[in-house]
């Protein structure tokens, strides 16, 4: 997928009026079927198997919360098939009405920027619940998963359910993140795909439940490996280019302990630094070629890398410095390339200057839990996203190397610092 750019200075991006708030629509009929219509089609080519959880405990006219799991696109064709007749709204990113901001709306949409307080959005889930009278669909973890583990679920998540006071309903897939793992260049696998959905709380439970106990239900069923569910399921994944761009999670070499001489071309993920090498089978098992295996399993080197970035963190050892080209959203007609600059992120969080000393943006660590870091995206390339509701820059590091994993890991555990502090 693509998206609409325009090259102009910063100063014409600040003369641009930028878009206002709007209550969402209910989510025009036919468009729907159309979407579903689709879906069919590309799920039938995946085998896709549906189980249901006392679903009969939600009336057909009954608005929900749905919460589900995000792996690669499709998950939208599977939440339509899912929940089709049924009329919901989706909280998606500013990003995605770029240049189609009235057929998103039309569809149902409501937008939002990642890991940044909005206060405009709990109000317009409301309003859809109550209001529209429709089912609201949300992605808790907001960003794809690089490893196939969940990642880091707000901690307002059991807040926003009690005050909404509707049904929780969960969605569970399995089978979306092997199929198309967001570091393997939007390469297609051949493996089916399955989902289940369940009604977990009524109203009534969910009054009685703290926030607390609310978030550890949900961090239940948000907790999963999908790398251990292909192995225990015998899913094979034949293709040849499997291991392309594993290099992009899998970034620090375990033996030389070198960052960004990792590749990962056709099965192989390798060290240019000190030659190690490893074949990714079949089933998702790693295997030292020419090296002593450090990591079987995918999820057990990332969280290693997670360690050794804590680690940098506590002995003021880490810091990351790079060139980037810097785009930014005003009315959402247009993602607009406004110039290049310098991202630096420290044990003081992040300091984006750039466009001839005209940003200069500082943001704390204990702005975000998270960060809005992706592979590729839009086509264009890998991209750190940071700001706030008034400013967000997307930036694309140029001649940097693999750190957007390592960005988003040290965002996370800088907060988690940050809150102990």
């Amino acid at each position: 997928m693509k998206i609409k750019i325009k090259e102009i200075t910063y100063d014409e991006l600040e003369k641009i009026k930028h878009a206002a708030h709007k209550r969402p629509l209910k989510p025009n009929p036919v468009l729907k079927k159309v979407i579903n219509v689709l879906a069919n089609g590309d799920l039938k080519k995946a085998n896709f198997k549906i189980e249901s959880v006392d679903m009969d405990r939600l009336s057909k006219d009954e608005p929900c919360l749905i919460l589900m799991n995000h792996s690669s696109f499709i998950d939208l064709e599977i939440a339509s098939k899912l929940l089709y007749p049924r009329p919901y709204q989706i909280v998606c990113t500013t990003d995605g009405f770029v240049g189609k901001e009235m057929l998103m709306r039309l569809i149902g949409c409501i937008p939002t920027q990642k890991f940044v307080i909005d206060l405009n959005l709990l109000k317009d889930m409301a309003y859809a619940l109550r209001k529209l009278k429709t089912s609201v669909l949300m992605y808790p973890e907001a960003g794809y998963s690089f490893d196939g583990t969940a990642t880091t679920l707000p901690e307002s998540l059991g807040k926003c359910v009690k005050k909404l006071k509707v049904p929780l309903v969960i969605i569970n897939t399995y089978g979306a993140f092997t199929r198309d793992p967001l570091y393997n260049m939007l390469q297609i696998r051949k493996v089916d795909l399955s989902a289940r959905i369940k009604y977990v709380l009524s109203p009534e439970e969910i009054e009685q439940k703290s926030a607390a106990e609310i978030n550890e239900i949900i961090k239940g069923y948000f907790s999963f490996d999908q790398f251990k569910w292909q192995q225990e399921n015998h899913i094979k994944v034949d293709e040849p280019f499997r291991a392309d761009g594993l290099n992009r999670v899998l970034y620090k070499c375990p033996h030389c302990n070198e960052e960004g001489k990792m590749v990962g071309k056709g099965i192989t993920l390798k060290c240019e630094g000190c030659g190690a090498a490893y074949t990714l089978d079949e089933y998702g098992f790693l295997k030292g070629d020419n090296v002593e295996t450090k990591f079987t399993h995918i999820p057990d080197w990332f969280k290693w890398e997670r360690e050794c970035v804590k680690n940098e963190l506590i002995n003021g050892q880490y810091s990351m410095n790079a060139d980037v080209d810097i785009y930014m959203i005003a009315d959402r007609k247009f993602l607009y390339k406004v110039g290049t600059g310098t991202l630096s992120h420290t044990s003081e969080g992040f300091h984006l200057t750039g466009c001839n000393g005209k940003i200069d943006y500082i943001q704390k660590p204990s702005a975000s839990y998270s960060l809005n870091a992706d592979y590729f995206w839009y086509e264009i390339g890998d991209m750190i996203n940071i700001g706030d509701m008034k400013k967000a820059f997307y930036c694309f590091p140029k001649n940097a190397g693999d750190i957007v994993a390592k960005t988003r890991l040290a965002t996370e555990e800088l907060y988690k610092l940050s809150k102990q502090n």
